[in-house]
């Protein structure tokens, strides 16, 4: 009963505002107030008067005990502040923020009361290392309880307060030398200050790299400008059109040794590719790029330009940028054909700043890309050597195994190491799996039997391939990862050689499911493999999935069927298209991916405010992720934090943030028809989520 007034107040709100999916289960996910602290400060006339200001996030109210004895105070609303008058000395007082469904958080509040005027000020003045022209300051001082600062803008002059100690920031508008003065303050009369002429910076550069872009397979990516997939040769990055002479200019920005294009006075600014080269994007589904800003250009402009029998056409879509971060910009290719623009002869992309000609963008990893196809091709899939004589050996050449060859007693004898498999994911993962047993050779602690894997071969590395047909190579990064022998790369053989992060070998396909593999370990010493794949049916499930885009696609309610609770109508799914186009990618190798794009909805238990936002981590589609479909059952389980179908806070043991964050989900599913599946969670007794889901 204790929320029970929480929840009348709850339906008055609703009755005057609210509607879909605002009912009173929202009181139970609402968690206790955070932030929870005070803002102290005393006059300057010996007579003990403290102010104290609560502050917090998520309060409804605050209860003050004084901590010298006295009754505490009557509730304060937020905002609120009250005098106490103390006699000198030192006090903990509590601050009590009470939330919306009664939950409390507590803390104390050091409170010095002194007669004496402050001592001992110290100051320290700097400019803030990832926020442009902020500057961060902290003081100080004996005897003292709270600080101001005059921060020497000329049309700015309130001073900024803090509690003796702590620290306050504030950002100018204009970088450039200010003269900052600190006021130390105690209960006396005199107080103590502290001036300094101060440089404030402009950060004009990225500190830190683009994110980099998830390893995708080589047809579902055409790269412009990345470090991470192959870029269309011959592009040319500045084609002077005339705005050279407009005082716009380029380089290449190093950050570390990440390369990144750098746009100077940016008034239009294109990329050219090869003369005579035009790529065909009709069949990706989006353009990623990534573009960082301190704040003078506000909006960029990124242009397609087709051309289609001598003649050019382009259409332009425009994207708000974040100063002093990276803004990751996707754009749907529909963006572009919406506005009748033919993509299938690209040759050109163009940049425009708003304002025009007025700063700098540095952008980085420009490339198309779709979601990887449900088919299996190339690599994908789940490998091992082939049981047989001969699959495994090395020698002095390829196709000479004449120093060691596994025979057929050989291969009896590691049996647990012929079951390893080595699994190349379509989203560009690869993994190990070596079961509980493999052939442990002597430089690796064992004495060449089976046994224990041992890290970092052991099948734990997060690994990535990266295969190259034309060359017929395949490159495995991740410390620990391989095919075939652990000890055998392209230095040398372990342990005479430090441990490779990545590992290239030679491919040869002797037919669609069997591979020849070798790696030269040294001048002359051939290790070579037989691979084959495992047959596999194809799962129902293998595809790409949304949200149906349809009133009672989404909806909750306290039985299956029933989503009396909250139903997402037509209305809703329009507000939240950003959510309506998320993809739930199952792989034919048994990878999931949550593709969220650059927006989805992100509710207020996330941290947003129940509205389009940047997606947020672990929910962000960024950790590698499982799934396991039991056709007998009718279940799909999705392991790996952050994994989730429909929403991210529904789970077999509650909704999020009230129960800890689940490494794996189940759910029930049932095909209405090859294309679309009903699924639903119960999330807590009596709570079940429901989606529809179609394969696109």
């Amino acid at each position: 009963m204790k929320n029970f007034k929480y929840i009348w107040c709850l339906i008055a709100l609703f009755a005057l505002g609210c509607e879909d999916d605002n009912n009173i289960d929202y009181v139970s996910s609402i968690v206790a107030p955070t932030n929870v602290s005070a803002a102290v400060s005393v006059t300057q006339d010996n007579t003990g008067i403290v102010t104290i200001t609560p502050i917090g996030e998520g309060v409804v109210a605050y209860d003050i005990n004084f901590g010298d004895g006295s009754p505490a105070s009557e509730a304060l609303k937020p905002g609120e502040s009250i005098n106490h008058t103390y006699a000198e000395g030192n006090y903990d007082a509590t601050i009590t923020a009470k939330g919306l469904n009664g939950l409390t958080t507590t803390v104390t509040q050091n409170i010095m009361v002194s007669f004496k005027s402050p001592e001992n000020l110290v100051v320290t003045i700097e400019n803030d290392a990832a926020v442009s022209k902020q500057v961060n300051i902290t003081a100080a001082a004996d005897y003292a309880l709270s600080y101001e600062v005059y921060f020497g803008e000329s049309d700015n002059d309130e001073p900024v307060s803090a509690n003796n100690g702590e620290s306050l920031s504030y950002t100018y508008q204009e970088a450039g030398t200010y003269t900052i003065r600190v006021v130390s303050m105690s209960a006396a009369i005199a107080t103590l200050e502290y001036q300094e002429d101060f440089v404030v910076t402009a950060i004009v550069q990225p500190l830190t790299s683009a994110p980099a872009p998830p390893n995708r397979n080589t047809e579902d990516v055409i790269s412009i400008y990345t470090a991470a997939y192959s870029d269309v040769e011959g592009t040319n990055y500045f084609p002077d059109w005339g705005q050279g002479g407009q005082g716009s200019s380029w380089t290449e920005f190093d950050l570390d040794g990440d390369r990144m294009l750098q746009y100077i006075n940016l008034s239009y600014q294109g990329i050219a590719l090869a003369d005579g080269t035009s790529i065909d994007v009709s069949q990706m589904e989006y353009l990623h790029l990534d573009v960082w800003t301190s704040g003078d250009v506000s909006r960029l402009e990124t242009s397609l330009i087709n051309n289609s029998a001598g003649g050019a056409t382009e259409a332009p879509v425009w994207s708000d940028l974040s100063a002093g971060e990276w803004t990751s910009i996707e754009i749907p290719i529909s963006d572009y054909t919406d506005q009748g623009l033919t993509i299938t002869e690209i040759f050109q992309l163009k940049f425009v700043g708003d304002p025009w000609a007025a700063g700098t963008v540095f952008i980085d990893n420009i490339y198309f890309y779709k979601s990887p196809g449900a088919i299996p091709t190339g690599l994908v899939g789940t490998w091992r050597l082939a049981p047989e004589a001969g699959a495994l050996g090395v020698g002095p050449s390829l196709g000479d195994t004449s120093w060691f060859n596994c025979d057929a007693d050989c291969v009896t004898l590691r049996a647990c190491y012929y079951d390893d498999t080595y699994v190349f994911g379509a989203d560009g993962s690869f993994m190990n799996n070596l079961g509980s047993e493999s052939w442990i050779e002597g430089w690796q602690g064992g004495s060449d039997s089976c046994g224990t894997p041992v890290a970092p071969y052991d099948g734990s590395a997060s690994a990535t391939y990266s295969y190259n047909e034309s060359a017929g190579t395949v490159t495995i990064n991740g410390t620990g990862a391989y095919i075939g022998l652990p000890k055998a790369n392209n230095e040398g053989e372990l342990p005479n050689v430090a441990v490779p992060s990545s590992i290239t070998y030679n491919i040869t396909f002797v037919d669609s499911n069997t591979i020849s593999v070798y790696v030269e370990s040294g001048v002359g010493v051939f290790w070579q493999y037989k691979l084959v794949r495992e047959e596999t049916t194809v799962s129902p499930v293998v595809g790409t999935w949304k949200l149906a885009s349809e009133a009672g696609a989404l909806g909750v309610g306290p039985s299956l069927g029933d989503t009396s609770w909250f139903n997402c109508d037509a209305d809703c799914v329009t507000l939240r298209a950003c959510y309506y186009d998320d993809t739930y990618v199952f792989g034919a190798d048994g990878s999931f991916m949550n593709i969220l794009g650059s927006e989805s909805w992100i509710e207020s238990w996330q941290g947003g405010s129940d509205s389009c936002g940047t997606p947020v981590a672990p929910h962000d589609g960024s950790e590698a992720a499982t799934y396991d479909y039991n056709s007998g059952a009718g279940t799909i389980t999705v392991n790996g934090t952050g994994a989730f179908i429909g929403l991210a806070k529904a789970n077999n043991q509650g909704e999020l943030p009230n129960v800890a964050v689940p490494s794996s989900i189940t759910y029930n599913i049932t095909f209405v028809d090859n294309d679309t599946m009903s699924v639903y969670v119960e999330s807590g007794a009596g709570v079940f989520w429901q989606y529809k889901l179609v394969r696109i």
